[in-house]
């Protein structure tokens, strides 16, 4: 049988989000501690399920996007 998966309920894994983004393993979790100089509270938070942490790629999607927002807004005023 196969299940359609809503866009919006996507998850990926950590090695796709490394692809995703192309940050490190270590980046990413730097980049979820707040205790770490890296700390960003924008990025998006894992979800755990048992043994299993994914990421939702929507919200993944979203923070790349609001880093090219960004990028795009500092070029302009530039």
């Amino acid at each position: 049988m196969m299940v359609s998966v809503s866009p919006q309920f996507k998850m990926i894994s950590r090695v796709d989000l490394e692809e995703l983004t192309g940050l490190s393993r270590s980046t990413i979790y730097d980049r979820l501690n707040p205790k770490s100089k890296r700390y960003d509270p924008d990025f998006p938070k894992p979800v755990k399920f048992g043994h299993l942490t994914r990421w939702r790629l929507s919200e993944v999607q979203a923070w790349i996007q609001s880093k090219i927002d960004t990028r795009n807004l500092l070029q302009k005023t530039a």
